[in-house]
């Protein structure tokens, strides 16, 4: 869920002219399998809309994407309260 969360914080700090591959391996620290298989998720899911551009491509954060983050974030803010770590 963390590697998840971080994807997305990524994408959406990126804005709408979202985020390239390249860039999200590096701020992930994914090898590049392991990122597509969750890119592959999450596109699937609806959270990021993959656009592709003279081959090459570039992931945007959807309204869905934002929701999923905002609720994953306030329920982190609750698990810590409590104690817990995700």
């Amino acid at each position: 869920m963390q590697i998840v969360a971080d994807l997305l914080t990524a994408t959406e700090q990126s804005g709408q002219e979202g985020i390239k591959t390249t860039s999200l391996l590096t701020k992930a620290n994914l090898s590049h399998s392991r990122l597509s298989k969750f890119l592959d998720n999450l596109t699937g899911s609806g959270l990021v809309n993959k656009i592709e551009f003279d081959g090459k491509n570039t992931f945007v954060i959807t309204d869905k994407g934002k929701q999923y983050l905002e609720s994953y974030v306030k329920f982190a803010g609750i698990a810590e309260s409590f104690g817990l770590e995700l």
